[in-house]
């Protein structure tokens, strides 16, 4: 089989790059040459459970804002349907509206003001 000679090997500069000083300042190899230590299991356990609720918990807070952003969109534009038709039907029933709308019924406007009906007691 031929060889690769398409793949280049990147040399680090012998390490120097962040991961690798890390590494030696932390000496986690040297924790571990024995095996995993079974005695801080229940922290790390403990630590994993803490996170997953934490991360659980701002999936929940994100998912509720967003709900809440499509909520105030809504209730905005309903707001607004409502100033709209609120000022249409103010229009509509003004008298004069009123007087055009009936007057293709064949229905008037009085031009004579309305009396009062008195009833005397027969007491």
């Amino acid at each position: 089989m031929a060889a690769n000679r398409f793949k280049i090997e990147s040399k680090s500069s012998n390490g120097r790059n962040i991961f690798s000083r890390v590494e030696n300042m932390m000496k986690i190899d040297a924790a571990f040459e024995s095996g995993i230590p079974v005695k801080y299991m229940p922290y790390v356990l403990f630590l994993a459970g803490v996170a997953l609720f934490y991360i659980g918990n701002s999936h929940f807070a994100e998912k509720n804002v967003r709900k809440i952003d499509a909520l105030e969109k809504e209730v905005e534009d309903l707001r607004a349907d409502y100033t709209t038709l609120k000022s249409d039907y103010m229009f509509a029933s003004k008298q004069s509206e009123v007087a055009k709308n009936v007057a293709e019924l064949g229905i008037k406007e009085s031009l004579q003001p309305p009396e009062k009906v008195v009833l005397k007691d027969e007491h």
